[in-house]
């Protein structure tokens, strides 16, 4: 069975990247998937800021993203490109950690300006780490997910339905269902 690890690159707690986050772990739970969750800014900032590879906290984390088969990245939109705390984090990762894994890149930002972000801020850095199968992704605007309580999220069905339709690929091809008739055909 193919792993998932989510990497969520917000250096905030409270986020309305938290909404799309929930959103992506219900819409795989839908599939009897429970992805590994790597909140980049729990880890140790010393570390990421230290570049400490032989961190205990980093070792786990990375070794999240080997052993799995495809890997989310969840990111705000901060001066026309994906985070620092992000950008700090994927330098910690091996050379070519990436190779072979089905990436899929998920963007919020305050307008859709910001939306080739994806293509040319975090995808070469994707590729740079060895990605080759990196997924068209989604592009959220911030007024599309509403705050309404306990860091709960609220997102527009027009926003749902992009997610959706990035994930329709994961959900397919992890569904047990179209796995069985594969292995029956």
């Amino acid at each position: 069975m193919s792993k998932i690890t989510i990497i969520s690159g917000s250096p905030s707690e409270q986020t309305r990247l938290n909404g799309v986050l929930a959103e992506v772990v219900k819409q795989l739970e839908g599939v009897n998937i429970i992805p590994e969750i790597i909140h980049v800014r729990n880890l140790p900032a010393q570390d990421l800021i230290q570049a400490k590879f032989n961190s205990e906290e980093i070792v786990r984390a990375n070794k999240k993203v080997e052993d799995s088969t495809i890997i989310v990245i969840l990111t705000p939109v901060y001066k026309a490109s994906f985070t620092g705390v992000l950008k700090t984090y994927l330098d910690l990762l091996p050379q070519n950690s990436l190779e072979g894994k089905t990436v899929l890149p998920i963007a919020i930002g305050g307008t859709f300006g910001h939306l080739l972000m994806i293509d040319y801020a975090l995808k070469p850095v994707l590729a740079a780490l060895g990605a080759t199968h990196i997924l068209k992704g989604a592009f959220i605007l911030d007024s599309q997910i509403k705050k309404i309580e306990n860091n709960q999220y609220e997102i527009d069905e027009e926003a749902e339905n992009r997610i959706d339709t990035s994930l329709n690929f994961l959900k397919n091809a992890l569904s047990p269902e179209k796995n069985m008739t594969r292995s029956i055909v």
